[in-house]
């Protein structure tokens, strides 16, 4: 198995008084997630936590997994707190509108599977090569594909909290599920739309080729989001694939 080095921070920025983003980083398990809280006051916090914790429940399961077996492991951790986040507002309607947008990603020998819900984003980094991996889940994301705005009209739009899937909203999940193959080298960033949101993608790469340690390039992005303002929650975790 590939050694691979893990590292997050998240930070509440500038503007908002909570952190509703979560992210957990266990390299003993080949495995790290971020999630982006919604539905305001404690509400989003409570699905981004319902989302690690289950996450932590099904990747910690005593049986070794197969490589064959990370696509479900991945479904059922999503599947799993999507059904506790329902049972939640069942209890408590108030909480109504709660979920979480989500990226978790699982490394085996030579490669990963990444589950995608929402606008957070999953990037790699390799050979000098930024490119996102996930396609956000988002109303302006839609007019960007369907060219009636710009990338960086996207950017400002007023409608660009309108997310159109995220964890704990309908019964039925539609979770995009991305494999690869890692290369020794590759860099793996995680992060909430509080960084991306701010910092553009030239910058991130400025920060990824950057000769500095992984917990130095977390909270370079951490500063760069506060930088640009800090409009919002900014989670980020980077994974490094060391080789074997």
């Amino acid at each position: 198995m590939a050694k691979i080095a893990l590292s997050g921070r998240t930070d509440v920025g500038l503007k908002r008084t909570n952190n509703e983003d979560t992210f957990v980083v266990r390299p003993e398990l080949d495995f790290c997630l971020v999630a982006d809280g919604m539905g305001g006051a404690a509400a989003g916090e409570l699905a981004s936590r319902f989302f690690a914790e289950a996450a932590l429940e099904v990747f910690s399961e005593s049986d070794a997994a197969s490589v064959q077996d990370l696509p479900g492991r991945v479904q059922k951790a999503f599947s799993l707190a999507n059904k506790r986040i329902l049972e939640h507002v069942k209890e408590k309607p108030k909480h109504e509108g709660m979920g979480c947008t989500a990226e978790l990603m699982a490394f085996f020998d030579g490669g990963f599977v990444l589950g995608h819900m929402g606008d957070s984003r999953t990037y790699r980094f390799r050979n000098g090569e930024l490119k996102q991996l996930t396609h956000d889940h988002s109303l302006v994301q839609n007019m960007v594909d369907q060219g009636l705005i710009s990338s960086d009209e996207a950017r400002t739009h007023s409608h660009r909290n309108v997310i159109l899937r995220a964890v704990g909203i309908e019964k039925n999940l539609s979770l995009d599920l991305i494999k690869g193959k890692t290369q020794p080298g590759d860099l793996y960033l995680l992060c909430s739309d509080g960084l991306t949101d701010m910092v553009e993608d030239i910058l991130i790469r400025e920060v990824l080729t950057s000769d500095i340690s992984l917990p130095q390039k977390v909270e370079g992005f951490i500063e760069l989001a506060k930088l640009a303002g800090g409009a919002d929650n900014v989670t980020v975790v980077l994974s490094h694939v060391l080789g074997p």
